[in-house]
């Protein structure tokens, strides 16, 4: 039984050896004066209009045809630049297989006329948009058309505005238009 007591005594011993002193000080920091650390990282600047059609796979299609028409560079350049980009469903709805024909080599010609003919020079936002005609980089205008409905371009409806690149401005279309006086049938 004596056992027994001496232990309960021990244990009462290492209970209040652990426990709180009332007298005891609070270990307390005093305020920093530094400001706290942000866990936000910094607002990162846009790519240029290559990379953000790079990283969107419903641009596989427009980059495959900027790539093959040796564009890359040059819509990687200074600008500002106003893209009305054509989808993957835009260019799959052209006839069967001219796609594949203007991504031949002996193409290259058109399909740089194509392509420059969905470029205009300057960054035009979608509030600054008004109807009309606009000059493409290929040299023909653009027919600019603004209702209810939104903005059109030669027909082809601007789907998603103001897709902002560190070298211009994006806009997505749901067709890809043609210069005057290109005539794909012929290929």
């Amino acid at each position: 039984m004596h056992k027994t007591i001496g232990i309960a005594i021990a244990a009462a011993a290492l209970l209040v050896a652990c426990g709180s002193d009332d007298n005891d000080a609070a270990t307390t920091e005093a305020p920093s004066t530094e400001a706290p650390m942000s866990t936000e990282a910094p607002a990162e600047e846009p790519g240029d209009i290559v990379a953000i059609a790079s990283g969107n796979e419903d641009f596989s299609t427009l980059v495959a045809a900027v790539s093959a028409a040796g564009l890359v560079e040059t819509l990687q350049g200074e600008g500002p630049f106003t893209v009305f980009a054509p989808t993957n469903d835009a260019f799959a709805a052209l006839p069967a297989g001219l796609v594949d024909k203007l991504l031949l080599p002996e193409n290259k010609d058109l399909l740089v006329q194509i392509l420059t003919y969905h470029v205009v020079s300057g960054a035009v936002m979608a509030a600054d948009v008004m109807a009309g005609d606009v000059a493409s980089v290929e040299g023909s205008n653009i027919a600019v058309t603004t209702n209810d409905g939104g903005v059109q371009v030669n027909g082809a409806a601007v789907t998603t505005a103001d897709i902002v690149a560190s070298n211009g401005v994006i806009h997505v279309i749901d067709a890809v238009i043609l210069p005057p006086g290109v005539d794909v049938s012929a290929l």
